[in-house]
């Protein structure tokens, strides 16, 4: 298959000078009609029930793709996936598991946004590999040996 680029070259070896003239015509008409795309989702929808019927729905009766339905409804193609594979989101229930998850990171979110970070604490309860480092006097660093000694 020929690429444009090489279909032009062989245009101006020939001398097609009018085929070239069109083909750039065609090239400043499909520059004028394009327009800088749109972010694929600008912010997340929350996930409702609602919306995982719509998703059900087009999913149901259109040939649209997991990708499609998500653009279209502007969500994470992976939770397209739970809704159709899983069943997921399908009822209003705070207490179901994908709507914990949810919470709980909206809740990490907004801890982080608005406390300062903390120095990281030393675990109350180092595992056996951290105690013998500790013991030892070690850090974790690697040593890297060169050579055969």
């Amino acid at each position: 298959m020929t690429t444009l680029k090489e279909f032009e070259e062989a245009l101006r070896e020939q001398g097609m000078n009018m085929a070239l003239a069109v083909l750039q015509k065609l090239r400043e008409r499909d520059r004028a009609k394009r327009s800088i795309a749109p972010a694929r989702r600008i912010a997340g929808r929350k996930m409702t029930p609602e919306l995982a019927k719509q998703i059900l729905d087009l999913h149901a009766t259109t040939d649209m793709t997991q990708q499609e339905i998500a653009f279209k409804l502007g969500v994470n193609q992976g939770r397209v996936n739970e809704v159709i594979k899983r069943g997921k989101w399908l009822q209003d229930d705070p207490s179901a598991p994908e709507a914990v998850a949810r919470d709980r990171a909206k809740a990490r979110l907004t801890d982080r946004t608005h406390t300062p970070r903390q120095a990281k604490r030393k675990n109350p309860h180092p595992s056996p590999r951290e105690q013998k480092r500790d013991r030892q006097g070690g850090s974790r660093q690697t040593e890297l040996a060169l050579g055969g000694d």
